[in-house]
């Protein structure tokens, strides 16, 4: 089994395992990580690499759009900003913008770290998971 092949299966062990809290923080890192991807792939001007993970951090949005529970008053509040961050991305596509995505990130970031907060709170303590 190729180092590849392990890390893959690690991977998939470890998603099939996680909490639905665990669940909500690996798709942060991974917009974290895949807006980190977009910046870098505009700052060297490789138009599609930034396409492909803008549009990776604006599916990973829709999916927490579409998870919210609505029957807690803060939903409506996670989707404006879901919105917002939508709108942001689509603006960044657009012109390839380092500065809006780096806004963007600032907000995932901020988000993630507060969802850290909330498990650690709730005594579920999250993995060392970081792709700042």
């Amino acid at each position: 089994m190729t180092n590849q092949n392990r890390y893959a299966a690690y991977e998939k062990s470890r998603i099939m395992t996680a909490s639905p809290a665990e669940l909500t923080l690996m798709l942060y890192e991974g917009a974290i990580k895949f807006c980190n991807i977009a910046i870098v792939a505009v700052e060297k001007h490789e138009i599609e690499k930034a396409h492909i993970n803008i549009r990776k951090v604006e599916d990973i949005i829709t999916e927490f759009q579409a998870t919210l529970n609505h029957k807690y008053p803060v939903a409506k509040d996670f989707d404006k900003v879901y919105a917002y961050l939508q709108q942001r991305l689509e603006e960044a596509n657009v012109k390839k913008s380092k500065e809006i995505l780096e806004e963007v990130l600032g907000h995932l970031r901020t988000m993630r770290d507060t969802w850290k907060e909330v498990m650690q709170r709730a005594g579920n303590h999250p993995k060392a998971i970081s792709n700042s």
